[in-house]
């Protein structure tokens, strides 16, 4: 049986080579990957920390972190699938997590679910090396690596963010702070807004801030929804945007690590928090420097993913029907004020990550298209605005502060601009359907 296995693996992988450049940058992208989690594990493992490989392994077996997103991956994964395909899968996840259910609840041990979700993914994969041939493997095995990459993607943000609070024993939340005043302070206005809203208004921003990748798995399933039938995926969907987010944006944390108001100006960063400023009194105007913070809040907050992620979300749901663009604006809305309502994050950081979205998003665009010069220079000057937002927070706070009739709108505009030339240059990529010609009437013969 095993020596069968590795014979399709290899007739696989020599079919893969015959096909192209397609297949040679699927197979890079897939050494990259695999090669930027290993990295992820080792330094994780520096400090004394489980990677994304060792996390992702134990959920085979022990209590999931999220039920729902390993069920939303089943999701995604689904989609390549016919619809008995999708039946059997999703009643032999159900299966299997009831049987994990019953052990678990004979031990006394934490009640979850989700490996049941997990189980007929891998499944998938081994029925996609060891049953099917040609096109049917290759569809089957993307299915499968898109289930995976959500999670995976969700472990690997995890794990950057411990690495984040480890590696940053020092925050710069005053210079963000400050530049906020540029602002008016949203996150300290909102704040209170939520708090006066009470608790039902504050689980209804909750549940959609930490849902927000189920969110998006709606969205992306809508888009793929025709994969089945048509054998192949469209050339650029929300999925795609959404990893890309998470891979880069990470990396920015380190850069500019901040943790957000509530802990650098509130009381949930107990005595390493500057005072309980949050959300009652904006923090005063001064000379702004870096300040200790503790080895476990991550550094999260510069750009706000977030709010990146619910604006991919809110892009992508525009071609739904009504009501899935209802539901993307309403994710984008409620997103922004849970991240500024909880004391997440600033007001600045909201700017910086819808221009880092919308430049991702132009930029994965673009590729689709060739490089097209437009998308080019979009991209270029998405990263510049970006770039020129981050250099502008950590050595301008001052300026901004103390002008802010000058540096708030200066700040939107820039946002704005990166917003106006996106929509712009989607409506010109769009095919134009030209109108229907109706006949003319011919004169009647009298």
């Amino acid at each position: 049986m095993a020596s069968r296995v590795f014979s399709r693996i290899n007739s696989g992988i020599r079919f893969a080579a015959l096909r192209g450049p397609r297949a040679v940058l699927w197979l890079t992208a897939g050494v990259v990957t695999l090669g930027f989690l290993v990295a992820l594990e080792i330094a994780a493992r520096h400090y004394g920390l489980p990677g994304p490989i060792t996390t992702q392994a134990r959920e085979v077996v022990f209590a999931p972190k999220s039920g729902f997103l390993l069920y939303a991956s089943l999701g995604l994964t689904m989609v390549v699938l016919t619809w008995r395909q999708r039946f059997a899968a999703l009643g032999a996840a159900v299966a299997i997590d009831a049987a994990f259910l019953l052990v678990r609840w004979g031990f006394h041990a934490k009640l979850a679910f989700g490996n049941g979700a997990l189980w007929v993914i891998l499944g998938c994969a081994v029925i996609a090396v060891t049953r099917r041939t040609g096109r049917e493997r290759a569809l089957l095995l993307k299915g499968v690596g898109l289930g995976l990459l959500l999670v995976t993607g969700r472990k690997t943000g995890d794990t950057w963010l411990l690495i984040t609070s480890k590696s940053r024993p020092n925050v710069l939340d005053p210079y963000a702070a400050t530049a906020d005043h540029a602002l008016g302070d949203p996150s300290w206005l909102v704040g209170r807004i939520v708090r006066a809203g009470g608790p039902v208004g504050a689980h209804v921003l909750d549940y959609v801030y930490i849902q927000l990748a189920v969110a998006a798995v709606v969205v992306a399933m809508y888009q793929l929804r025709n994969v089945a039938d048509e054998r192949r995926f469209p050339r650029h969907h929300l999925v795609r945007t959404f990893l890309v987010i998470g891979l880069i944006g990470p990396a920015v944390y380190m850069i500019f690590p901040t943790v957000g108001p509530v802990f650098a100006y509130g009381a949930d960063g107990g005595h390493w928090a500057m005072a309980n400023l949050w959300p009652d009194t904006p923090p005063p105007i001064g000379a702004p420097h870096s300040m200790p913070f503790d080895d476990i809040t991550p550094r999260n907050c510069m750009p706000s993913l977030h709010t990146a992620w619910a604006t991919a979300i809110f892009i992508h749901s525009r071609k739904g029907p009504r009501i899935l663009r209802f539901a993307g604006a309403f994710w984008l809305v409620a997103t922004l004020t849970a991240t500024l309502g909880f004391g997440y994050h600033y007001g600045v950081d909201l700017v910086a990550g819808a221009v880092f979205a919308l430049t991702i998003e132009t930029a994965l665009r673009s590729f689709d298209r060739g490089w097209d010069p437009r998308g080019i220079r979009l991209t270029a000057y998405g990263a510049t605005v970006f770039v020129a937002l981050l250099v502008s927070y950590r050595f301008l706070p001052e300026q901004m502060a103390d002008h802010p009739w000058l540096f708030g709108p200066l700040l939107l505009a820039a946002m704005g601009s990166v917003i106006y030339g996106y929509v712009r240059l989607t409506a010109q990529w769009e095919p134009q359907v030209p109108p229907v010609q109706q006949p003319r009437p011919q004169p009647e013969l009298v």
